[in-house]
């Protein structure tokens, strides 16, 4: 029985020419689709299929939770007013408060906030850790901004999310081009807001503000403990290995240096102004040295120079892709000459030279897991925070071991049960907790 009053009778209420545009017939969420978003998007369906999550679980863990844009006026060192844009994703918030990085950079736009967020989510679950994944960032060049400027912009920045951040809430950390001095801002900033000190608001900072230690090689060092792992279960030996890694700052310094450490050879090297190769292997303290009195690779004199991105080409045993999202592609992956792949970025492999890579018989650590020991120690920094604690650099370090052990050993075991690659895995076991943590909260009201 149909009503003369039903919604049909209503039709479209008048906006039919907009309703029937392009813009209007595509998903949900459509602002924030990206090429970067597509990548998640890919890596996330495929484990879902692997788990076959139904349809109302998959439609929510595929779009942003909430998603906040905001246009804020700096005041450069000449004068001059420039308006800036920044970003926070928060992606999912049935595993507890939201947790992710700020980054500044050119490039940063929702789409890119909303894919580095879902990761995040699925990163913390793989981890057992009691958040969701969260992002952010400002659009902008942080080279040229003045220590002043660059203070402006994350004071600024932190006021205008507020309504978003808290302890309880979303708890920002460092991420490209931010450090443990914007930490200090943005917690300071937060700080002053709610008239109380609020250490537990940020982690990535100083310990003397309430930091931990061992926080600054944590990212570094998981990759590092991730390869270990994967070579133990490949049955080959770490002494003698010859890596590759692009990308020479935060994470891949410490990676370069840990695995000197223990018998391998780094044979190549980039940052953003180029690469240098040495088949005799770098002398990785004197790249560290050049770097701080440098701050680029460019002109280093230890090895033959070469494009930054040349570096994925080296031949080697293991290639660490530390720097940008997006690096490996169909391109270049058949070009690709190692054995293993460990991912210190987040984002560096798209699903088509995936599936290259595999046919080719090269394994990939995946971004999800193996560069999961920043968070790991954020959650470590966090809850010493809230609980008026402090642990030692050896506790630190031994729990991140013990927890990215435990990790790998569930990728495998559910890339075995699942007959699936390690990606696919690893973001089958972080999708299946946050799934059941949906199910069980149900849907409200």
């Amino acid at each position: 029985m149909s009503s003369s009053n039903g919604p049909e009778r209503r039709g479209k209420g008048g906006w039919d020419e907009v309703l029937d545009t392009e813009a209007h017939r595509v998903a949900p969420g459509s602002e924030w689709r990206s090429e970067l978003y597509r990548v998640a998007l890919e890596q996330f369906q495929r484990a879902a299929d692997v788990l076959g999550l139904e349809d109302d679980i998959r439609e929510r863990l595929t779009e942003p939770r909430r998603a906040l844009i905001v246009n804020f006026p700096v005041r450069r060192e000449t004068g001059k007013i420039e308006e800036m844009t920044g970003y926070r994703v928060q992606h999912t918030l049935a595993m507890g408060p939201t947790k992710g990085g700020i980054r500044f950079a050119p490039g940063v736009s929702l789409g890119e906030c909303a894919a580095l967020a879902m990761w995040m989510t699925f990163k913390c679950a793989l981890l057992r850790l009691p958040f969701g994944g969260a992002k952010g960032g400002v659009r902008c060049d942080p080279n040229r901004l003045s220590v002043g400027e660059m203070e402006r912009v994350v004071r600024r920045y932190t006021a205008e999310c507020a309504p978003l951040l808290g302890p309880d809430r979303d708890i920002p950390a460092p991420d490209m081009a931010t450090g443990e001095r914007e930490m200090s801002w943005l917690m300071d900033t937060y700080s002053q807001q709610v008239g109380y000190p609020v250490p537990e608001i940020v982690t990535g900072k100083p310990e003397v503000l309430g930091g931990t230690a061992g926080r600054a090689p944590a990212t570094g060092l998981g990759v590092v403990y991730c390869l270990e792992g994967a070579l133990q279960h490949l049955g080959w030996e770490m002494a003698g290995r010859r890596v590759a890694i692009q990308g020479f700052g935060k994470v891949g310094s410490v990676i370069a240096r840990e695995l000197v450490a223990r018998g391998a050879t780094v044979v190549a090297a980039s940052d953003v102004s180029g690469g240098v190769i040495n088949d005799r292997g770098l002398d990785v303290d004197a790249v560290v040295r050049w770097l701080e009195e440098h701050r680029f690779l460019r002109d280093f004199s230890g090895g033959d120079a070469v494009g930054r991105r040349d570096v994925l080409n080296t031949p080697c045993d293991v290639l660490v892709p530390a720097a940008l999202e997006r690096q490996i592609t169909e391109e270049n992956a058949g070009s690709i000459d190692c054995s293993l792949i460990a991912e210190g970025a987040n984002g560096p492999t798209t699903p088509e030279a995936d599936r290259i890579l595999a046919e080719r018989g090269i394994k990939v650590v995946p971004d999800v897991l193996a560069n999961a020991g920043g968070v790991t120690v954020s959650y470590y920094e966090w809850a010493q925070a809230v609980q008026r604690e402090a642990w030692s650099a050896e506790e630190v370090t031994t729990r991140l071991r013990l927890q990215m052990q435990d990790a790998f050993g569930q990728m495998i075991d559910a890339a075995d049960r699942y007959e699936t690659d390690w990606r696919t895995a690893a973001m089958a076991v972080g999708a299946e907790r946050v799934a059941e943590a949906s199910r069980m909260r149900a849907v409200y009201p």
